[in-house]
C-alpha cells in the first residue's frame, strides 16, 4: 500500500463524519463510501456467468458489469452528469470482475477509454470512461494508455439518428494518436466505456485501433443495452450537468448519448 493510500485511509473517518456514507440510488445508510445498500443492489441486473462476455456484431468481446435497466442508468446519470465522479470505483469494481486476470508479462492489456472532444471534456470537466479505465489499472487489469484515441471533430448528438446516419457523423472523427500507435501495436487492448450499445462510437474505436495493429481486441463496459428490450432506440438522460441526480432534468435519448 503506498503513501496515497495510507493517507486515504487515515482520512477516512473525517469523510465519513463530514459526507456521511449513503446509497446512490436511494440515500440509505452505510458503512461505507463506495458501495449500495442491500436492496439497491439486488436492483442491478448481473449477467450470467462469472467474467462471461458477449460478443459485439463484429465478434468482440464484450465484457459487462451489468445490463442497462433503471438502477444501472441511474448510477450513470449521476455519475456523469450529477458530479459523482466517486462513483468511478464502484463501477469499475464491477466491471473489473467481468474482465479475465491479466496472463503473462508479455499479455497484460492495455486499457484504452473511449475519448471525448475537448469542448465536450472542457463543458463536463472529465472523461467518464478515462476515470473507468485508471480505477481498472489500480485493480491490476491492465496498463492504462488514457491519450491512446482522439476524437478530432466535434459530432452532433448521435440520439435518434439511424445507423447509416451514425456512421457519417462519426466518419474521421475518432483517430489513433500518432505518437501512440508504436504502443498499440501488436497488443491486446480493451476499450473502455461507461455503456455499451453496440453504437457506432464503439465500432469506430474498434476499426482504427485494428488499423493500427492491435493483436486483439475487446470492450469492458459498466452497462451493455440488451437491444432486445427495446431500450437501444429510446432512454432517458440528464438534459444538462447538473449538481445531484435527484434534480435531474431528463429527457428522452438514446444510452449511447449520455
Amino acid at each position: 500500500m503506498g503513501w496515497g493510500s495510507h493517507l486515504a485511509e487515515g482520512l477516512r473517518p473525517v469523510v465519513d463524519l463530514v459526507y456521511p456514507p449513503r446509497c446512490p440510488l436511494c440515500g440509505a445508510a452505510l458503512a461505507d463510501q463506495d458501495g449500495l445498500c442491500g436492496e439497491c443492489w439486488g436492483l442491478l441486473d448481473i449477467p450470467a456467468g462469472s467474467g462471461a462476455g458477449c460478443e459485439d456484431h463484429s465478434g468482440v468481446p464484450v465484457h459487462a458489469a451489468t445490463l442497462y435497466n433503471d438502477a444501472s442508468r441511474r448510477l450513470v446519470l449521476a455519475y456523469k452528469h450529477g458530479g459523482r465522479i466517486t462513483l468511478a470505483r464502484l463501477l469499475a469494481r464491477l466491471m473489473a470482475a467481468r474482465l479475465p486476470d491479466p496472463g503473462a508479462a508479455d499479455r497484460i492489456p492495455l486499457l484504452v477509454p473511449v475519448p471525448l472532444h475537448r469542448w465536450r471534456l472542457w463543458h463536463r470537466g472529465f472523461n467518464q470512461a478515462a476515470l473507468l479505465a485508471h480505477e481498472l489499472s489500480r485493480l491490476g487489469k491492465g496498463e492504462l494508455l488514457v491519450d491512446a484515441l482522439k476524437r478530432r471533430k466535434r459530432t452532433p448528438s448521435l440520439g435518434g439518428l439511424g445507423r447509416e446516419a451514425r456512421e457519417r457523423a462519426l466518419a474521421g472523427a475518432i483517430v489513433v494518436d500518432r505518437a501512440r500507435t508504436g504502443m498499440i501495436s501488436g497488443r491486446d487492448v480493451v476499450l473502455v466505456d461507461d455503456v455499451f450499445t453496440s453504437g457506432a462510437t464503439t465500432r469506430a474505436c474498434i476499426a482504427v485501433m485494428a488499423a493500427a495493429g492491435a493483436r486483439s481486441i475487446a470492450v469492458a463496459c459498466f452497462a451493455r443495452v440488451d437491444e432486445s428490450s427495446g431500450r437501444g432506440d429510446r432512454d432517458i438522460q440528464a438534459a444538462e450537468p447538473i449538481p445531484s441526480f435527484e434534480n435531474a432534468v431528463i429527457k428522452n435519448e438514446t444510452p449511447e448519448a449520455l
